[in-house]
Order: structure tokens, then C-alpha cells, then sequence
């Protein structure tokens, strides 16, 4: 147990050790409010610390060597009179019991020390590491020091007297081992008790020391500083520091001595370059001065009148001038005086300046220069100026080419300090204000051409890459606001490279100038057309769906392929392009995204051969819509695993009621649940799977029909999408033959409002159909209002009566007359009508009536999975 000594001791040196780690920290946290005294200090304390401590230290390290030492010798000496005592006892005839029994109970014991001695008959007893073990079966004594407890290991080997208790032993060997234990825990606990009090009665003279070593240099650093103080707080103006001298005589620091020498030789080269307040106020109230406004560029002359007014408040400038150039050799000289010269004066000035402009004739030629002279203050009394005067004093910048606005010169007159750092500060000043004035009439010269081509790209004037992104985001919120749909156009020139490469950029920018009236000719009024940089283009079709958008994409393409220009060699050279779209909302709702993935399709469609329109597919949008909703998940889902079933609606010929044709019915099983078409056809079109969905469906239609005797026509209804792909017939016409299908028995078709808006496609798409030998109907008839003029057009086959039309046709007589007319007008053309959704008899009845051909609806027969196997409707 410490002594209360002992314990103080260590609760001092525990707390300095706390304070000395914690002083970097202090002195990094605390440096801006931390004084010299008090770092000298806390260094001061802290080699006083670690010395006594270290002291401390080493005097308790020495003592317990000095004991371990002393415990050794007295074990040693022990040992040795234990062994002559054993060997006497031998010799006596003593029993080997005995002799051990006399040992083990020999020792020392008094309040200091305590030392027992024990024999060992096997080394194998002795709990010792193997490294020690070892050391002892080799004869060697071993000494193990644990917790202030000393054991010596002495090993007893046979002697001429041990032989006779030990008969069967020879000289040196092992017989057995002799084992000294010293508890030195008493006498350390002493000398530790002794060591700290000793300290602690010496611990006053170290604080002592430090407190007399502060106070020491305290006074001479205060002396160093006061002198220090007194020197620095004289220095109120940049000119002070020219009279600064710091005396080093009482200092009494090598280091602050130093400081003060620097100090004396940076205010000796300071003189050289001092510069007072009163200089850079000016400077600050010249430089105020020449902020340019938008009020200084409308009236740019009046404006720099007002300057040079400004200037001669602070500075004597007689002349501000300009050079611009007009024309090829062509320049104006634009002169502003303040104050009004004589003539004599007019023609030196005009001459010095025209004489500064001729020296850089190497540079440019001048054969006319115009010279213009503005009167500040026309009134003013005239000013007479020598020739030696107006060129000494005269500052210009002569540049080697023209800059923008056709600034090649600008310069002024003004009298100048000769004090040189004046001097120096004017010559900044003047230059800034040469600048000023030559920006001013640059961006008065270019205000208006500037606020053109802020939107406009100079050489195709289309709208340039910013204007054109506001544009796409206006239209996005009209968009959204309005709930239309809208496509995005990139358009990129196939082989644009070569032709610029093999005619240069003069033919190549004629070139893109040409490309530019092609698009612009291709679109229609108030589509918005861009360059969007180098030979891409960029189009908004405002309100145009994905349709829509392909077929002005196709059109813009094909003008561009019939664009030719006649070569500087006299042949003839055109470019195609590869164009992608983009619709919005359909595949992304900002502007970033659906740029990114129209120009994405038009990589693709370089990839994919050039000189093509790409629109995307459903794996273009796959991911971005697979976050949307459950009922886009699960739509995406069922497509991807081929879960969408097609269903059967049966067609009867109202005349026989007998069942002629099936309406196939897209329908999608998730979960045990049946969902119709109109629940995931809007997804599938927006995420552009509408497509897998059709081939899917016909597929699944066909491999059907192919296990049955089925002869009547089938009915499959199309997506608009299918029109822009150019494989959809070959794939159809692929699954057919494979599922030995009737071509002439299959009829496609399309809605009537998706056949009005994309007229061109689907007259082409439905004569490629007839050239197969499949059928093409018209779906909900009379909902687009077309007033049949596409219909001449258009091989059509069946036409499906609206259902909005054929529900009323037993209640409303105009209904009545329009199914009526319908029906009349097909027959005249040899179309078959259809009727939609007959759900009574009534409505049954008047249809029949009427003349349409066939009937479909609830009442007839409900969509079911399997196909009927009767003949007739259930009517």
C-alpha cells in the first residue's frame, strides 16, 4: 500500500502530465489570444516536469537493480553454504530425507526479508519456461525475478561425498535441485516509500527555478516589446514606414534582434515603392468611373463625353480618341475634346495620330480614315498645344488586329504627373480607361446583332443550342399544362465529315446552310427548329405523338437525302442523316432526359446502318417506366413473361346470326386476376412494349388457330406503333406460314383517330398488308368525324361502326341516319360494316335493319378465353 505521500506525488505528476498533453491543443486552439510569456511558461514547466520526473524515474530503477543485485549475492552465498552443509551431512551418514527435510526448513526471516531454501529431486518440478529448463539440465544455474519475488535455480551435480547416498550416480551427474526464494516486495516498498518522500520534500526547488526563470525573461521580454510597441504604433501612413528604424541595442534576444534588423531593411525598400492614400483614392475614384451601363452603350458618344468630364475632376485629360475599322482599309477616327481647340491645334493632333497608325502599316493598310471631333464643352475658351506636348503626352495602344466592334486603336492625351509613382498609377488608370472606351463603342456597334444571335446560330440562322433548350422547356410546360403530347427530333448528318474534308469549311458551311432550308422546309408552321451544334440538328414538333413524329421525321429525312449541291470541282455531292425520337411525356418527363434519349436513338441509328429514322423501343424505356406504378410493373412484368392471353369475342352475321368472324381481345392474368385491355394498353404504349405485345398476342393467336379446323376470319386490333416498325409485317408474315395460317383470313385493324393522324403511314402500311393478302379494317368508325374522305384512299376491307353510335341507334333517329348512311355508303364501296357493342335485341334488331353486315357486343356473345365451339351467336 503507497504511502500519502507516495499518493500526492503521483496525483502532482499526474496533473502535469494532463496539462503537458493537452498543450499543443491549447496553444493551436487558443493561439490568437495566447502571449509569448505564456508558451514560455508552459515549456518552462514542462522540461522542469520531465526532468524531476525523469530523475525520479531513474533513482527508482537504480535502487531496485541495486536490490536484485543484492538479493543474488545473498542467494548465491546461501546456496553455497547449503551445498557444504548437505555434503557435511553426507559424509555424517545422514539419510537423503533428512538432509532434505534440513534444507527445506533452513532460511531467513526477519521484517525485511524473507529467504527459504527447498531441494528438488527433478528438475521436471520446478515450474519453468522450456528455455530455462533446458539451461538447467546443462548444469547452468538459472534466475527467474517475478513481482518482487528473486528464485535462483542452483542444479547439484555428483560429488566424490554424494556418492555415497547415491550409489548408482557417477562424478557430475545431475542429482537433483536446490531452489532459493527471496520476497524483496517489503524492502522495494520501503525504498519507494523513501525515493517519494525524498522527491516530494525537493519538488519546491524545481517550482522555484521556474517561477524565478519566468519572472526573469518576463522582464526582459517586456523591455524587448515595449521597444517593439513604441516603434510599430508610430507608424500611422504608408509614408511612416519609410521612417521606420528599430534600435537592437536593448533587445537583448538574438532572435528579436533579427526580427528588427528585417524590419529596418524592409522600411528602407519600401521607400522606393510607397504609394500614399491620397494616390489611391484617386485611383479608386477614377476606376468608379468606368462601370459600363446599359445606358452608357444606347448613347455611347454623349456617355463618353460624360467620362472625360468626370476624369478632369481628378486628372487633366484633354483628349479621349478611337480608331474603328468599317471597312476593308476603311477606319474612323473618333476624337473627344474637353476643351475646345484651335485649328493649329486640330491638324498637329490629327497628324501625330495618323503618324501612330502608319507606323503599323506592317500590320494593316490604311487608305481612308474618316475623322471625327466631338466637343465636350464647346463653349469653353480654346486650347493651343505645341507638337512636343501633344506626343509626349499622348498614351495610345495600337492593336495588331481588329477586335470586336472593329476597334484596332484607342488612346488619350492627357497631362501626367511627374512623380514617378504617380506616374505609375496614371499609366494603370489611363490603360483601363482606354479599354473602357474602346468597349463602349464595340458594344454599341454590336448591341443589336448581339441581341439577334443570342438566340440565332450565325451561319444557318436557326435557333442556336441555348435558345433552342428554353424553347423545349417552354414547350414542356405547355405541354403538361395543356395535357398534349409533343415529339423531340436529333438529327445528325451521316457523312458530313468528308464532305468538309474534301471541299473545306467554305463549301461545308454553304452545305449546312443548304441542310438547314431542306429541315426548315420539311416542317411544319410553328415547329421549332434549332442547330444544335456542328452538323446535329435539333426539332420540336409541337402537340405530334410518336406517330406523328416519325412520319415528319421520315419526311425530313428523305428531304435531306434529295438535297444536292454542285461541288467548287463542278460534280455534284449530297449527305443522309440519321435521325432520333423522343416523345414526351411518353419517354421522359423533363427536358435533359428526353434529349438524352432522342440522341440516343440517334446513335443507334447510326450503329444500325445510317440514313434512318429511329423511334424507341420497349427496351429503350423498359427501366425508366419499370419504377412508375404496381399496374406498370405488373404490365411490364406480364409482358416480359409472355403472360398476356388473348381472349375471343365472336362476330355474327346479323342476317343468320351465324358466327363468321372472332374479335381477338388482349387480356393479362397476374395473381388470379383477369385485367382487359383498357386497364394496360395505355401503359403498354407509354413504356413502348405495346409493340412485344402485339407480336406476343399474334403469336399465341396463331399457334391457336393452327390446332384447331377453325375457318372464319380473326380480328386483331393494332397499336399506331406497329406502323413504324419496319419488321411487323415480315414478323407476322414469319408466324403465319410457320402456324400455316390463312393470310386472307387474318384482318388487322386500326382506329380511326390513329389512321387520321398518321394518314401517310397507314395508307402505305395498309397496302403492304393487302400486297400480303391480309385484311384491313377500320376500327370505331365515325369518332374522328373524317367525314369519309380518307377512305378512297385506303384498302379497306371492314369498317367497325362506333360504339357511341350503334348504343343509341334504337333511341336517337340522327343516330339512326348516320349508322344508316354508314352502311349504305360501304356497301356502294364494297366495305362490310361491322357494329360495335350491341348489348339489347333492340339494338340488335335496328343494326340488321340498317343494313350493317355483322354485329358484335354482350348481347351476341362475351369475350371468353376459349374459342366457341358452336356455330351460332347466343342471341
Amino acid at each position: 500500500m503507497l504511502t500519502a505521500i507516495q499518493k500526492i506525488y503521483l496525483s502532482l505528476e499526474s496533473s502535469l502530465i494532463g496539462l503537458i498533453s493537452r498543450t499543443p491543443f491549447l496553444l493551436y486552439h487558443f493561439k490568437r489570444e495566447c502571449s509569448m510569456r505564456a508558451v514560455v511558461f508552459v515549456f518552462i514547466a514542462a522540461i522542469a516536469f520531465i526532468s524531476f520526473n525523469t530523475a525520479y524515474i531513474i533513482t527508482s530503477v537504480l535502487y531496485k537493480r541495486h536490490i536484485h543485485q543484492a538479493a543474488q549475492a545473498l542467494s548465491s552465498s546461501q546456496a553455497d553454504n547449503l551445498k557444504l552443509y548437505m555434503l557435511e551431512l553426507m559424509k555424517r551418514g545422514v539419510s537423503k530425507g533428512d538432509i532434505k527435510s534440513l534444507v527445506n526448513s533452513s532460511g531467513i526471516k526477519d521484517s525485511a526479508l524473507t529467504m527459504r531454501a527447498e531441494v528438488l529431486s527433478h528438475i521436471g518440478d520446478a515450474s519453468l519456461p522450456q528455455d530455462k529448463l533446458l539451461a538447467l539440465k546443462a548444469g547452468v544455474k538459472t534466475t527467474l525475478i517475478e513481482d518482487g519475488m528473486v528464485r535462483e535455480f542452483y542444479p547439484l551435480k555428483a560429488e566424490a561425498g554424494c556418492l555415497a547416498c547415491h550409489r548408482g550416480a557417477n562424478l557430475g551427474d545431475l542429482l537433483g535441485l536446490l531452489t532459493i526464494q527471496l520476497d524483496l516486495k517489503p524492502v522495494i516498498s520501503g525504498a519507494e516509500r523513501k525515493i517519494a518522500w525524498t522527491f516530494f520534500v525537493l519538488l519546491p526547488i524545481p517550482i522555484t527555478l521556474i517561477a524565478l526563470s519566468v519572472l526573469l525573461l518576463n522582464a526582459k521580454l517586456s523591455i524587448a516589446l515595449n521597444n517593439f510597441r513604441a516603434k510599430i504604433d508610430a507608424i500611422s501612413s504608408v509614408k511612416d514606414l519609410t521612417t521606420l528604424q528599430i534600435t537592437t541595442e536593448d533587445i537583448g534576444f538574438s532572435e528579436l534582434t533579427s526580427i528588427a534588423d528585417e524590419l529596418n531593411s524592409f522600411s528602407r525598400r519600401i521607400k522606393g515603392v510607397a504609394v500614399d492614400r491620397e494616390i489611391l483614392e484617386f485611383e479608386i475614384r477614377i476606376l468608379e468611373k468606368f462601370i459600363i451601363t446599359s445606358e452608357m452603350v444606347k448613347d455611347w458618344k454623349e456617355h463618353v463625353a460624360n467620362l472625360l468630364m468626370e476624369i478632369n475632376k481628378v486628372l487633366s485629360a484633354y483628349t479621349l480618341f478611337s480608331i474603328f475599322q468599317v471597312d476593308d482599309e476603311v477606319y474612323d477616327l473618333e476624337i473627344f475634346w474637353y476643351d475646345r481647340p484651335c485649328e493649329e491645334t486640330l491638324s498637329r493632333f490629327e497628324n501625330i495620330v495618323k503618324e501612330k497608325v502608319r507606323a503599323r502599316q506592317r500590320i494593316f493598310a490604311v487608305t481612308n480614315m474618316k475623322i471625327t471631333h466631338n466637343m465636350v464643352r464647346p463653349t469653353a475658351p480654346k486650347i493651343t498645344l505645341d507638337e512636343r506636348e501633344i506626343d509626349f503626352q499622348t498614351k495610345t495602344l495600337i492593336l495588331d488586329t481588329p477586335q470586336i466592334g472593329g476597334v484596332v486603336g484607342i488612346g488619350v492625351q492627357a497631362s501626367l504627373s511627374q512623380d514617378p509613382i504617380r506616374s505609375v498609377v496614371i499609366d494603370g488608370i489611363l490603360t483601363t480607361l482606354i479599354n473602357v472606351v474602346g468597349s463602349i463603342k464595340a458594344i454599341y456597334k454590336y448591341t443589336k446583332d448581339l441581341e439577334y444571335y443570342a438566340t440565332r446560330d450565325p451561319l444557318t440562322n436557326l435557333y442556336n443550342q441555348r435558345i433552342f433548350w428554353e424553347l423545349l422547356g417552354y414547350e414542356i410546360n405547355r405541354a403538361e399544362r395543356h395535357r398534349y403530347k409533343f415529339s423531340l427530333l436529333v438529327i445528325d448528318l451521316d457523312n458530313f465529315k468528308n464532305i468538309n474534308d474534301s471541299y473545306g469549311h467554305a463549301f461545308g458551311d454553304k452545305y449546312l446552310r443548304a441542310i438547314a432550308d431542306a429541315i426548315r422546309s420539311a416542317l411544319r408552321q410553328g415547329d421549332i427548329l434549332g442547330r444544335y451544334g456542328g452538323d446535329e440538328f435539333a426539332v420540336v414538333l409541337p402537340e405530334a405523338d410518336e406517330e406523328q413524329g416519325f412520319s415528319v421525321a421520315t419526311r425530313i429525312r428523305e428531304y435531306i437525302d434529295s438535297t444536292t449541291l454542285t461541288t467548287p470541282d463542278g460534280g455534284g455531292v449530297k449527305a443522309t442523316a440519321s435521325v432520333g425520337l423522343a416523345v414526351f411525356p411518353t419517354h421522359a418527363a423533363n427536358a435533359k432526359d428526353l434529349f438524352i434519349f432522342a440522341d440516343s436513338m440517334m446513335y443507334r441509328a447510326k450503329q444500325q446502318g445510317k440514313n434512318t429514322v429511329l423511334a424507341p423501343t420497349a427496351e429503350d424505356v423498359m427501366e425508366v417506366f419499370k419504377k412508375t406504378s404496381d399496374m406498370t410493373l405488373m404490365v411490364i412484368k406480364a409482358i416480359e413473361e409472355r403472360a398476356v392471353i388473348p381472349f375471343y369475342q365472336p362476330i355474327v352475321n346479323l342476317s343468320t346470326n351465324d358466327i363468321e368472324a372472332l374479335e381477338v381481345l388482349s387480356r393479362i392474368r397476374y395473381k388470379d386476376q383477369i385485367f382487359s385491355a383498357s386497364e394496360f394498353i395505355e401503359i403498354a404504349e407509354k413504356t413502348g412494349m405495346v409493340n412485344r405485345l402485339d407480336h406476343d398476342l399474334i403469336e399465341k393467336v396463331f399457334h391457336a388457330l393452327s390446332e384447331t379446323d377453325f375457318k372464319w376470319l380473326v380480328f386483331i386490333n393494332l397499336s399506331p406503333k406497329s406502323l413504324i416498325l419496319k419488321d411487323f409485317i415480315a414478323v407476322v408474315v414469319k408466324h403465319a406460314i410457320q402456324h400455316g395460317i390463312d393470310f386472307s383470313r387474318i384482318v388487322f385493324e386500326l382506329k380511326e383517330r390513329d389512321i387520321i393522324k398518321n394518314l401517310s403511314l397507314v395508307e402505305k402500311f395498309a397496302y403492304d398488308l393487302h400486297l400480303q393478302g391480309f385484311k384491313f379494317a377500320v376500327d370505331d368508325f365515325g369518332s374522328g368525324y373524317s367525314l369519309f374522305r380518307y377512305i378512297r384512299n385506303l384498302p379497306i376491307d371492314f369498317v367497325k361502326i362506333d360504339e357511341t353510335f350503334i348504343k343509341r341507334l334504337a333511341i336517337d333517329p340522327k343516330d339512326y341516319a348516320f349508322v344508316k348512311s354508314i352502311s349504305l355508303f360501304c356497301k356502294d364501296l364494297g366495305i362490310k360494316t361491322v357494329a360495335e357493342s350491341i348489348e339489347e335485341s333492340t339494338v340488335h334488331e335496328k343494326a340488321r335493319l340498317v343494313g350493317v353486315d355483322y354485329g358484335q357486343g354482350f348481347y351476341i356473345g362475351p369475350p371468353s378465353e376459349d374459342m366457341p365451339t358452336n356455330t351460332k351467336g347466343q342471341v
